[in-house]
């Protein structure tokens, strides 16, 4: 089995892409739940419902973090 060298780690653009992420996955996360909070209590839905529509929204929000980094990692790759 051959042993192939990894490329050393590019650490301008991993705290980039680190960084990046989490302002974004904090905002992101933030303000899904709060649209989850907004809408339940627009509709005055009841806890139960609230809560899972809460969820939902933090689902979809870190999906679309996990996609933002995926595309970002393509643009600044961590091994150069």
């Amino acid at each position: 089995m051959a042993h192939t060298a990894q490329k050393p780690i590019n650490w301008q653009n991993f705290i980039t892409v680190v960084s990046v992420g989490i302002l974004l996955g904090t905002e992101l996360i933030a303000m899904a739940w709060a649209a989850g909070w907004a809408l339940s209590g627009l509709f005055q839905l009841p806890p139960d419902i609230s809560i899972a529509i809460e969820i939902i929204f933090v689902l979809i929000g870190c999906y679309a973090v996990f996609r933002f980094v995926r595309a970002a990692l393509r643009v600044e790759p961590i091994r150069t």
